[in-house]
């Protein structure tokens, strides 16, 4: 059982692989997020069947057949009528641990570990008792398998009395429990996303940055458990929100990247100490901001402080019909040169995979 699992899993593992691409475009996949794991859509495996000969002949042999025989080519049974054309696409769903699918990704996109800064990356050990095992101190003795062992020895060798019960284990009949070590990474590490959701930012824009978020979270939280997430959105004004809320709201208005900027320098101030965090800012816009002042103000807020603190900085521009596109051109004028911010142009799904590259790719 345990070896066809494994192939089971290894074929599944294959799947996933061969349609990464799709998986990561379309955005299939957020709708089927649990807690912990992911349900994939797979084809289904046919069945062997057995098909007629085309020849007319009736039963399994020659001659006319009998009553009981199979039905033969030409014989419809009822309930077998004319609705539809050609045959269904089966689909079976296969539940996948996020960590799974954040390997697959890593080792797809051939991304690096990522190496936090600092001495903050420190392991704690724990210890869990999952096995049986011959040998072990007492205090490890399963009493229970111990019993069970020398039950079975003294039945076998004839020297069980059921009137006068007596077991006297043997070091043979002896079971210890066996421990396994758990490393849990404690490094502490924080992503924050910002989103604009001005008037110039259409659905299918925020659909972009709702995917591409998605895998990006995945990752980073393979490489730090206990990653915590917060979410700003703005327009002229910014306010941080819940999960949901990020990724589905609707609003119009203006654009002014400052004041998420702010929100997001208050947020790390007040509550995650760059000396103690790892800090993750991703910012999503569509480039369309409301004054060359407020763009001033952004690349100065990115300069001073955010860039300082953080282990990156990113920025994904996603292209609009309606946005100018600027702020990124002022962004590679300013920051050309500095490894820790990191650009990314989106103008379609299909650049989804490579802006994971860019963002994801040097390890920061």
């Amino acid at each position: 059982m345990k070896q066809d699992h494994a192939r089971f899993r290894k074929i599944i593992r294959g799947k996933i692989r061969k349609n990464l691409k799709q998986f990561i475009t379309n955005g299939s996949l957020q709708g089927r997020k649990g807690k912990d794991r992911i349900s994939i859509p797979m084809p289904h495996i046919g069945l062997p069947r057995f098909k007629f000969d085309d020849q007319q002949r009736g039963g399994l042999g020659q001659g006319d057949g009998e009553v009981g025989d199979p039905i033969g080519p030409g014989q419809q049974q009822p309930g077998s009528g004319q609705a539809g054309q050609g045959e269904g696409d089966h689909m079976m769903e296969v539940d996948v641990s996020i960590d799974e699918l954040a390997e697959i990704l890593g080792e797809e996109l051939k991304l690096p570990n990522i190496q936090p800064k600092g001495d903050k990356n420190i392991s704690t050990d724990r210890h869990r008792y999952t096995g049986i095992q011959r040998t072990g101190p007492e205090g490890l003795k399963h009493f229970r398998r111990t019993y069970k062992e020398t039950l079975k020895r003294e039945i076998s060798t004839g020297t069980y009395d059921p009137n006068n019960p007596i077991f006297i284990p043997q070091q043979s009949d002896k079971r210890f429990r066996s421990r396994k070590t758990i490393v849990d990474p404690t490094t502490n590490a924080v992503i924050i996303y910002m989103m604009d959701v001005s008037g110039s930012m259409g659905e299918e824009q925020k659909e972009i940055v709702r995917t591409e978020s998605f895998w990006i979270d995945a990752w980073l939280t393979k490489q730090y458990k206990g990653l915590e997430a917060r979410f700003i959105i703005h327009d002229s004004t910014a306010k941080e929100v819940d999960r949901e809320t990020f990724f589905n709201t609707s609003e119009s208005g203006g654009t002014m990247i400052s004041s998420a900027f702010k929100l997001c320098k208050s947020i790390i101030e007040n509550e995650y100490s760059p000396e103690d965090w790892n800090i993750y800012p991703f910012h999503f816009s569509d480039g369309d901001n409301w004054s060359q002042d407020d763009t001033n103000e952004s690349i100065s807020l990115l300069k001073n402080h955010l860039l300082p603190w953080s282990n990156m900085v990113a920025y994904g521009q996603v292209t609009s019909s309606y946005g100018s596109g600027e702020f990124l051109k002022r962004l590679i004028d300013a920051f050309g040169d500095e490894p820790k911010m990191v650009l990314s142009k989106i103008d379609s799904r299909e650049d989804i995979i490579d802006s994971i590259k860019t963002f994801l790719g040097k390890g920061h």
